[in-house]
């Protein structure tokens, strides 16, 4: 690092349990952010923030007014602009180090396994069972850990899905996909503005300590709030061995 680098997260390197190698390991990761919007922003900011050196951003849609409501990485003057764009200058306006690589596009099968088999973290930030699905898919594939999240009216929820460890769960196992889901959207649903920035920004924190190497992660655990009463809820969750997705596949 040089010595702006260590003057900007002189914050971080004063921590015990990421200092210098820690911070180091961030500039030279690679993380894949599926979704530019509620989530995603907050996500992409705080991984910019925090030095992650490379970022890659995959969002085919546009920035609307109603998205300012909660998608913080936003702005007026941007409405109309490719999210995954808009993301980037934003990220940009803080930290101008980080490589950010905007996908405006629909990723399918076959660019989500590459995509995350270039990545040492993915961060699903969409809000579709079936895109959810596929980020897993990929994930499972290629050994890479998913920090994903979800959230609607008042109510969130988070997890990681790391199946490098013999014992956690894919996404698959606790949501099969031949189950039937009622998809319920920001759109028609409503969302409390700060509950997308109170997930999102566990999301980003989760993959930061992945990528550092601090602490321990929300893998084999699902934390569900509720804003209303600002209550957190824990559950625990096991692999399922009859899981389609990563049952039998190599540890």
């Amino acid at each position: 690092m040089n010595d702006d680098q260590l003057l900007r997260y002189s914050r971080h390197i004063l921590l015990d349990e990421i200092g210098v190698e820690g911070q180091q390991r961030l500039l030279g990761a690679h993380a894949l952010v599926i979704g530019a919007g509620g989530l995603g922003s907050p996500v992409a900011l705080y991984l910019g923030t925090a030095g992650v050196g490379r970022i890659t951003l995959v969002d085919d849609d546009r920035v609307d007014l109603t998205n300012l409501q909660r998608q913080i990485a936003h702005d007026l003057a941007r409405v109309g602009t490719p999210k995954a764009q808009s993301a980037m200058r934003s990220i940009h306006a803080i930290n101008p180090e980080v490589t950010v690589v905007p996908l405006v596009q629909r990723v399918d099968a076959a660019a989500l396994a590459s995509l995350a088999r270039d990545a040492d973290v993915v961060l699903d930030c969409t809000d579709n069972f079936a895109t959810r699905h596929a980020v897993n898919a990929a994930c499972v594939a290629h050994r890479r850990p998913l920090v994903s999240g979800a959230a609607i009216g008042f109510d969130g929820q988070i997890s990681v899905y790391d199946t490098r460890d013999a014992a956690a769960p894919c996404y698959a196992c606790l949501f099969p996909p031949e189950a039937t889901y009622e998809e319920v959207r920001c759109a028609t649903m409503g969302v409390f503005a700060p509950l997308v920035g109170i997930v999102g920004t566990v999301q980003a924190a989760e993959a930061l300590k992945l990528l550092a190497g601090v602490g321990r992660s929300l893998a084999g655990r699902l934390q569900m709030i509720d804003v209303r009463t600002m209550e957190w809820t824990e559950i625990r969750v096991q692999r399922n061995p009859h899981c389609p997705v990563c049952a039998g596949r190599d540890r």
